[in-house]
């Protein structure tokens, strides 16, 4: 995938794990993910607009300063998050290590491929905002966005009716 790195416009990111299995099923891996987005953020100095975590795939907005790229952000977040989690699962020869890895032995957490990446601003960055705040409704998860802990509906005002 190529990345368009235009300064000025915020990021919407999309990434699903391995197959679209729901890997995030577990609180904890999703507790896990989140503690990492805040470490990768920090790291990488973005400010971060909106997210959520899902049962199998990630929804993020974010906007480096200066247009930097996100390829070292990206790599920082998802490889962190995959290591642990699958060491872990081999620590307790977890029964789903079998369905996560490929043709060749590799054990993935993440679908191979740059996922889903969209400069966005203006009228279309708020309305991808409210979706990514929507999608938990949408899933049948929670009533309400403030109601799904994996995401940044909590922070924002007015989230409840996005």
């Amino acid at each position: 995938m190529r990345r368009m790195d235009v300064v000025g416009t915020a990021r919407f990111l999309t990434f699903s794990c391995y197959d679209r299995l729901p890997l995030f099923g577990n609180e904890r891996i999703r507790d896990r993910f989140v503690e990492q987005l805040t470490c990768a953020i920090a790291r990488h100095a973005l400010q971060t607009l909106a997210w959520v975590v899902m049962p199998e795939h990630v929804h993020l907005i974010v906007f480096a300063p200066d247009g930097l790229p996100l390829t070292a952000f990206l790599t920082t977040l998802k490889r962190s998050v995959a290591v642990d989690v699958i060491d872990r699962w081999r620590t307790l020869k977890a029964p789903i290590l079998p369905r996560i890895t490929d043709d060749r032995g590799t054990s993935r957490f993440w679908q191979p491929g740059g996922g889903y990446d969209r400069n966005v601003v203006g009228d279309e960055l708020i309305e991808k905002i409210r979706y990514i705040h929507a999608n938990p409704i949408a899933r049948g998860l929670v009533t309400e966005s403030t109601g799904w802990k994996w995401s940044s509906a909590r922070a924002t005002p007015n989230a409840k009716t996005q």
